[in-house]
């Protein structure tokens, strides 16, 4: 399973978005980003405990990926917009990709911003679902292919 890196995170997040976007709040610098919270919500996803794997499989890895770059806030802004980016590019670079509508996604994504830290568990299994519901793969000769 491929890993998505801070590199990743860099390129995806400011100079793709600086270069073609135009946003009316500007994306900050990528090197304003808050010390260290970047890193973890990027290496927690392939986390071990005495060699096993917290997050197993690439739903559990996508949906706690999702959930740490939303809620822990590692910018000065656009932190939902810059998850669902990083998601995707997670999924691409496993062959999967997200078949949902884009104000649905959008719903979903303030829905996670907006919920209670004490749920962390509950939200992130509804990630799971959510993203079990709508994943898709992209190694068909056809383009999107429905099994997972």
């Amino acid at each position: 399973m491929k890993k998505i890196t801070i590199k990743d995170v860099e390129y995806i997040a400011f100079r793709l978005a600086q270069e073609l976007l135009e946003l009316d709040e500007p994306i900050p610098r990528f090197s304003t980003r808050f010390p260290h919270v970047l890193e973890s919500c990027v290496s927690v996803p392939f986390a071990e405990f005495f060699g096993k794997k917290l997050y197993p499989s690439i739903l559990s890895k996508a949906s706690i990926l999702f959930y740490l770059m939303i809620k822990n806030h590692p910018f000065q802004n656009g932190n939902k917009r810059i998850a669902v980016t990083t998601l995707f590019v997670f999924l691409y670079k496993n062959k999967k990709w997200l078949k949902v509508d884009t104000y649905q996604l959008y719903q979903f994504t303030v829905w996670i911003a907006s919920s209670p830290a004490q749920l962390k568990n509950e939200v992130v299994k509804s990630i799971e679902s959510f993203l079990r519901l709508h994943l898709v793969n992209t190694n068909s000769k056809s383009g999107l292919d429905v099994e997972v």
